[in-house]
């Protein structure tokens, strides 16, 4: 398994590897942001969103629990950003996000779920985790570990990709 590992020293490296890692992804791409409260998932789901160039400001779904963030241009990809958080107990997690009347397909998007240990698992073998830790000096480091067939090649291929601006 190919795990890719970088430092983040400032929340502007968090959201400039969101917009590297978005060059890498494609519709039906299910993305994982795991960590503690403050570890800057909602930071690299902005990231994400501007790597896209989706609509609109990507901000944290808590209360509605998804966002759907629409492309800025035709072709583009739309993402999907959940708030996993309060869907802990929820026996069918695909039928509790597609019974909020998206307007998208998951399949058509990109889909960045933040607080969904134990329930991303439920929905697809393969998917893309982004561990997130925070340090004592507000630095980040964020393990990419790809889940299913395809991430590996595409993980490398991140490797050796420039900042995005």
């Amino acid at each position: 398994m190919t795990r890719l590992i970088s430092t983040l020293p400032a929340v502007a490296d968090t959201h400039a590897f969101g917009r590297r890692l978005a060059t890498v992804l494609r519709a039906g791409d299910l993305v994982l942001l795991t960590g503690p409260l403050g570890a800057g998932k909602t930071a690299l789901a902005q990231g994400i969103g501007a790597g896209l160039r989706v609509q609109g400001a990507v901000t944290s779904p808590t209360f509605v629990i998804a966002r759907v963030h629409r492309p800025a241009s035709d072709g583009g990809v739309a993402m999907v950003h959940v708030d996993a958080y309060r869907l802990g107990d929820v026996k069918d997690p695909l039928g509790e996000i597609d019974g909020l009347d998206l307007d998208a397909t998951l399949e058509e998007s990109v889909t960045v779920v933040e607080w969904g240990e134990g329930l991303v698992e439920q929905l697809t073998d393969d998917h893309l985790e982004l561990r997130l830790t925070r340090h004592d000096d507000d630095s980040r480091t964020v393990t990419a570990v790809p889940h299913g067939q395809g991430w590996p090649d595409r993980l490398r291929g991140l490797q050796d990709l420039p900042d995005v601006d």
